[in-house]
């Protein structure tokens, strides 16, 4: 069983013209020359740091050149950095600045000639149509079969009021809390476990600023990209939603055919990996494209995903059994052994590190030779473990402690206690920081933790009941 190869290999899923529209790599070298810190958004979209948008027309065949210039602009002679209405490429690509109307509406510029470029030109048909914009007639040619929705019918962005949460206490005894330094331009996405909606609070805030409307009470959410998206997957749906937080709409729907439920990211590598339990699969997603790329056939109900840089680790749930996947290594699988109610699961320098919840003991396996190394006692009730250098870091949920051991040796460095009162359940790296967040499911306390200096920094108490929460980096809303 050690040496066993995966039972069925990786289904790719083709890139046809439904998924994302890539713009031609001569513009995109002018776009990230002209204007640095653009975001081209996988469908096409083209979004300058200030937020103005512009969107991509394809010509129905480019010109060959030799090399890429503006051959015409409205105004005339700007470039892109000067936000010009409309930029024509000299291979007949196009790009249209989305502006108001000055009645709420968006469009774009209205000639009463348009450029033949502009009039044959195609959007990208996957495109999501930024909301309420309305198209001059003289160029409705370019829409294709692609829906443009002038209402907002798609916005998910509701008022706290208006999303009627009703654990929500209306007078409010939580007390102004102080913004640490660290929390600056963060965003909090909280789930809980009464409510269909994501909450959405700024930092040292205890009720949510906003709701986002879900049609399923989310079982994972992740953020990428900085923020700029969060990946959902939600209770008896087959879907992984994406949602644009910039302007607070389901920006994609992946159709996984089945119910997924947890989502880890590499984005050192730009995937998302998703599991389905139910059906044994790990599905990747491209998170350049926001597509599904390929799908992982395992044995057993996985769960408990852990991805490192050329391995993932899971957990099958209903035989207590822990596998290997070395993906550098044409998806060898590798059975690592039964150890009884796992908890979480760490890997560093060769070393798998097990917690079991039960037994409340820390396993190490040497991955070489998938032979037990060591086994030592932790805190009560381990629920989740973070590495950070030499360090692992375990929460314990019954005594509410967090443990600083050395890898190395497996030796206590530190006890922090968390002084919540509560019972802790969720431990997150707060994604290109040295912090981490604990969440507290009893007291609806977050805490955050500096993992370099190995202690807490500031605790706070929210108006919502937790179940998860995600900080990231605010985006700038359209």
């Amino acid at each position: 069983m050690r040496k066993l190869l995966l039972l069925l290999g990786i289904i790719l899923i083709s890139c046809s013209g439904a998924f994302a529209a890539k713009l031609p790599e001569e513009v995109q070298a002018y776009i990230n020359k002209t204007v640095p810190g653009t975001d081209i958004r996988f469908d096409g979209v083209v979004i300058l740091p200030d937020n103005t948008i512009y969107l991509p027309l394809f010509p129905s065949l480019f010109s060959d050149i030799k090399q890429l210039k503006v051959k015409e602009s409205f105004p005339a002679g700007k470039e892109l950095n000067q936000k010009p209405d409309i930029i024509i490429f000299n291979n007949d690509f196009v790009m249209m600045k989305v502006i108001s109307d000055g009645e709420g509406h968006r469009t774009v510029l209205h000639q009463t000639t348009p450029p033949l470029q502009v009039r044959t030109g195609l959007l990208p048909q996957d495109m999501l149509v930024p909301s309420g914009l309305i198209l001059p007639e003289n160029i409705k040619g370019i829409v294709g079969n692609l829906k443009i929705d002038i209402k907002n019918e798609d916005i998910i962005k509701l008022s706290v009021r208006e999303s009627f949460e009703e654990f929500l206490d209306d007078n409010d005894p939580i007390k102004q809390q102080a913004l640490i330094p660290q929390l600056k331009n963060k965003v909090l996405f909280v789930t809980t476990n009464y409510s269909k909606n994501i909450q959405v609070l700024e930092p040292a805030q205890s009720s949510p600023k906003y709701s986002l409307a879900q049609k399923s009470i989310p079982v994972d959410i992740e953020a990428v990209q900085n923020g700029k998206f969060l990946l959902v997957t939600s209770y008896e749906r087959p879907f992984l939603d994406v949602i644009s937080t910039a302007d607070s709409r389901f920006i994609k729907q992946i159709n996984l055919s089945t119910f997924p439920e947890e989502i880890v990211l590499d984005e050192a590598n730009n995937k998302a990996y998703v599991t389905s339990p139910s059906i044994s699969t790990i599905f990747v997603i491209d998170l350049k494209t926001m597509s599904l790329i390929q799908k992982i056939k395992v044995n057993g109900y996985c769960e408990k995903l852990l991805v490192t840089k050329d391995k993932m680790f899971y957990v099958d749930k209903l035989k207590n059994e822990i596998w290997a996947i070395e993906l550098n290594n044409n998806y060898e699988l590798k059975d690592i052994g039964k150890f009884p109610n796992v908890s979480a699961l760490a890997y560093a320098n060769g070393r798998l590190f097990i917690s079991s919840r039960t037994k409340s003991r820390i396993a190490v396996i040497d991955y070489s030779t998938l032979g037990l190394e060591t086994e030592f006692t932790t805190v009560n009730k381990p629920v989740a473990m973070q590495l950070y250098g030499k360090s692992l870091y375990v929460l314990g949920a019954q005594n509410n402690v967090l443990q600083k051991i050395n890898v190395e040796n497996g030796k206590e460095i530190d006890t922090i206690e968390l002084g919540t009162e509560g019972f802790s359940t969720g431990f997150n790296k707060i994604q290109g920081t040295d912090l981490a967040v604990i969440t507290d499911i009893k007291k609806n306390k977050y805490t955050i933790v500096d993992l370099a200096k190995g202690k807490i920094i500031k605790t706070y108490a929210v108006n919502v009941p937790i179940n998860d929460i995600i900080i990231t980096d605010k985006v700038k809303e359209f």
